[in-house]
């Protein structure tokens, strides 16, 4: 009898990690691969992963969601080199949610569908770890500190990459749009 009440405490807990997890997970994979499939194979190989790590449910909950990033994000790498195909940051999801709230202004979704592939022309310019960076903080509410040991840095590099990062964007993105006022007076 014991040993059931234990399997059934481990399977709660592994369910209620799932149910916590697995779509922040998917979302983070799929901007990675911009497809479904992929993200959803490399979900299940995550939580596989905890199944055959022994010591998982020992962990304390900040290295517990540590290790699922960091296994999420080597499960993508490893992805990106066996397809050796060029690293794609889909974000069209977002874009169909944003449209959803401004269906009844055609020109003001217009107006942020340029703004939308701007971002999106920006955000692709940026290294892999500047994305990375971007889309644990931004994407999935993590604090530097828990994106510090899914990049393998120290909490106070990932405070300057995050910071460097969005400086650089807004850099960009004035640019543009300065150019932009200039193209249309011209």
């Amino acid at each position: 009898m014991q040993h059931i009440a234990t399997s059934r405490q481990e399977n709660s807990f592994y369910a209620r990690l799932y149910q916590r997890y697995a779509p922040g997970i998917f979302a983070y994979i799929y901007q990675q691969t911009g497809s479904r499939e992929d993200a959803e194979d490399i979900v299940l190989e995550v939580f596989l992963a905890v199944l055959q790590q022994g010591k998982f449910s020992t962990f304390d909950e900040k290295k517990q969601e540590a290790w699922l990033w960091t296994i999420a994000r080597n499960k993508a790498v490893d992805l990106h080199r066996r397809s050796a195909r060029e690293q794609r940051t889909s974000i069209d999801y977002l874009a169909d949610t944003l449209y959803e709230d401004e269906a009844k202004a055609p020109e003001h979704i217009s107006l942020k569908r340029e703004e939308y592939a701007q971002l999106h022309t920006t955000i692709k310019a940026l290294s892999t770890q500047q994305q990375t960076v971007l889309q644990l903080h931004f994407g999935h509410g993590l604090k530097c500190a828990e994106i510090a040991p899914v990049l393998n840095k120290s909490e106070g590099a990932v405070r300057m990459l995050l910071f460097r990062t969005i400086r650089g964007l807004r850099a960009i993105y004035q640019k543009t749009r300065e150019k932009a006022g200039h193209d249309e007076r011209a």
